[in-house]
């Protein structure tokens, strides 16, 4: 049931597509649909590679980061007012979870913000499970911070495949040979660097 939001992934897919021939409407139209799906369950990493592609890399990191602190929050806030018992129910069938629930109620902001550059588990579950703690929702929305180098690189990746796909339907005139290698080149250093904080975030997390 709690991992429903997969299915619906090529629909929200199709939206988000369509949002493109919204003018200066579809940066809120897109945000609105990103936290939504966010709250429902659905993977956000294609999202945000949609977000690239659609906005290129600076908007569609800012968007979807946007998006994805509305629909967290929103998350946040059902669990902790509205579906507690549902909430932890699931917990209770979840060690790791049930773990890291306990690690957040006694460090706070900091283990948070470390989950997030280093995703031990399920993003969007993770924000319903943050619910039940004793932080705060300022300092669970501050912690998501952590959660823009992964961004980066799937908006990154999202606009190299955009690129790729525009390129393949002729849908602009196509660029030199350079601009592609540059493009394949930032991807490479983004998701090596990513890599870096991952596993220095993973190390942190040991400790706690």
């Amino acid at each position: 049931m709690w991992w429903g939001g997969q299915s619906l992934v090529p629909r929200v897919l199709a939206i988000i597509t369509g949002v493109e021939s919204l003018g200066p409407a579809a940066p809120i139209i897109f945000i609105l649909v990103y936290a939504a799906a966010i709250v429902a369950l659905v993977p956000s990493t294609p999202l945000t590679m949609a977000s690239g592609a659609i906005f290129g890399i600076f908007r569609g990191v800012l968007f979807a980061f946007i998006g994805a602190t509305i629909g967290s929050a929103g998350a946040f806030l059902i669990a902790r007012y509205a579906a507690r018992g549902l909430v932890e129910r699931r917990l209770a069938t979840t060690p790791r979870l049930a773990a890291i629930e306990r690690a957040v109620t006694a460090n706070g902001g900091r283990v948070v913000f470390l989950l997030r550059l280093s995703p031990v588990v399920p993003f969007n579950f993770l924000n319903y499970a943050l619910g039940l703690t004793t932080m705060s929702i300022w300092s669970f929305i501050l912690a998501g911070l952590g959660s823009i180098p992964g961004e980066i690189v799937y908006a990154y990746w999202g606009r190299v495949s955009g690129e790729a796909l525009a390129l393949a339907d002729q849908a602009e005139v196509p660029r030199s040979a350079s601009y592609y290698a540059f493009l394949f080149g930032g991807l490479v250093a983004t998701v090596a660097a990513t890599v870096l904080v991952t596993r220095t975030a993973r190390r942190a997390l040991r400790d706690v």
